[in-house]
């Protein structure tokens, strides 16, 4: 139940106030139709979700069980990095300071959390896996679903795609993730990182695009 909560859209993080470029995306053209965002998305799983957020959220949970404050900063730090326009990382801030709020309400430490959480929604989600004592496994998983499920509310309104043809790909996509799963967890420290250039030009685009429904 703890992390169905978690990962639940109604958790006040934000998360579908965002599109992940895919607002420009469609505008310019780059994203059409159902095949279109299915397409897009799967890229983002692939390269984005399997290489770098999974393999992290590994390396935050562990740092967090050992409550290990300087590699939960490290890490967090390398995922800031990572996230390739100024969009992408004001998100991430963005996210990380609402879940600090939420967390600070679940009083889940004695002490204050740390500081790192504030700056990613990656750590604080992994912090709070680990002091709630969530498997590993499922609190991957149910961030990859969170992540899909957003990106398929976004696509309802931008592409459009019907209601029936969200869930389609929803239920495809995320079909795919335990599957996949054992490539994140094998990947070594060096190996972390995904290439999408598309992505970071659609969300630097985004910054300055005329009129969005979507917060940048």
């Amino acid at each position: 139940m703890q992390l169905f909560q978690l990962i639940s859209a109604n958790l006040p993080v934000g998360s579908f106030t965002y599109s992940q470029g895919l607002e420009w995306a469609v505008e310019a053209g780059w994203v059409k139709g159902a095949d279109g965002f299915e397409a897009w998305l799967t890229d983002q799983v692939d390269e984005s979700l399997v290489c770098l957020d999974w393999p992290l959220l590994k390396r935050l949970h562990q740092a967090a069980l050992a409550a290990d404050e300087p590699a939960l900063e490290h890490w967090t730090q390398l995922l800031l990095a990572s996230r390739e326009s100024e969009e992408l990382r004001l998100e991430e801030t963005q996210r990380g300071q609402a879940l600090c709020r939420v967390l600070k309400d679940w009083a889940l430490s004695d002490g204050p959390l740390p500081t790192c959480l504030s700056s990613s929604q990656l750590a604080g989600f992994a912090w709070a896996g680990a002091r709630l004592g969530l498997n590993l496994e499922q609190l991957a998983l149910g961030w990859g679903f969170a992540l899909i499920e957003s990106a398929v509310m976004a696509g309802i309104k931008l592409v459009p795609l019907g209601q029936q043809a969200g869930q389609g790909i929803l239920r495809r996509v995320s079909g795919r993730l335990p599957a996949q799963l054992a490539t994140a967890w094998a990947l070594a420290d060096d190996e972390l990182g995904g290439g999408l250039p598309r992505l970071a030009i659609a969300s630097s685009c985004h910054e300055i695009q005329y009129t969005r429904l979507f917060r940048s």
